[in-house]
């Protein structure tokens, strides 16, 4: 699927012009590669990293959405993951433990 129209379709852009300026301005990461067209491919699996109302975010794609659905059911496509986030047993193992 097409970035422009997944980020329109899950909402993650309020309009497809708007999701087509966000990538071909290179404010898109896909997998860590910048992203300067609209028309990459999306799959499954890909993590997404842009900022949007002066925060990063981070999306992993879950689903790819059949059309531009409610906001419940345009949420089930992916997985917002937090930044920096370490798992807990990095934590303990930390020297000052």
């Amino acid at each position: 699927m097409r970035l422009d129209r997944y980020l329109w379709f899950t909402r993650l852009a309020k309009t497809r012009d708007v999701a087509q300026v966000m990538a071909a301005e290179g404010r898109l990461r896909l997998d860590g590669r910048v992203i300067d067209r609209a028309h990459a491919l999306v799959r499954v699996g890909n993590i997404l990293t842009f900022a949007k109302a002066g925060a990063v975010r981070v999306v992993r794609v879950e689903a790819l959405p059949r059309r531009r659905g409610p906001a419940p059911e345009a949420q089930l496509c992916y997985t917002e993951l937090q930044i920096g986030a370490t798992n807990e047993s990095e934590s303990h193992n930390s020297p000052g433990n």
